[in-house]
């Protein structure tokens, strides 16, 4: 089982997505913050600069708050064109960052690849501490993890709520 060390530690601060304990159960009582506090940022990588931000828009909308939690959108290449950019992803997980950890959402599978990459190089990219990787469909993931997130659900209860999504049915 991947290890978490604090920072500082000689051991990255991965949790390697296929260990990511997205089956535990969040109890429906999980720790609320203030916003005044800070709150879990969310990072949503796509391979499209405006899918990213079209989704981010859509969940702080959803969130139906002038104050919903901090989301960074990231999508393609420094210079132009699509993909996912591992320096993109950790500078979007650093501006978001409020003390209280980082969810990061990713759509296709090279994008979900690049994330781990940058989570397996956590301190040589400078990432905040904890980030989690939550394995979730893209649009529905993202607008569970901000609602839960501007609500003031703490690191777990973001992450479970964008897995959540996965288990449920469209029909």
């Amino acid at each position: 089982m991947g290890q978490i060390s604090p920072r500082g530690g000689n051991r990255a601060d991965v949790i390697p997505i296929g260990e990511a304990p997205s089956a535990a159960r969040v109890p429906s009582q999980a720790p609320i913050r203030s916003a005044a506090l800070g709150r879990v940022g969310v990072v949503l990588v796509s391979h499209s600069r405006d899918l990213a931000q079209d989704t981010a828009d859509l969940a702080r909308a959803m969130a139906q708050t002038e104050d919903p939690a901090a989301v960074a959108a990231t999508g393609g290449h420094p210079g132009d064109g699509l993909g996912s950019s591992a320096l993109l992803i950790a500078a979007a997980a650093r501006r978001v960052d409020q003390g209280h950890g980082v969810a990061v959402l990713a759509d296709l599978p090279t994008a979900v690849h690049t994330v781990a990459a940058v989570l397996a190089a956590a301190d040589e990219h400078g990432l905040p501490f904890p980030v989690r990787f939550a394995d979730a469909p893209f649009v529905e993931g993202a607008v569970a993890a901000v609602l839960t997130a501007s609500a003031g659900g703490d690191l777990a209860a973001v992450v479970e709520a964008a897995e959540e999504t996965y288990r449920q049915r469209k029909f």
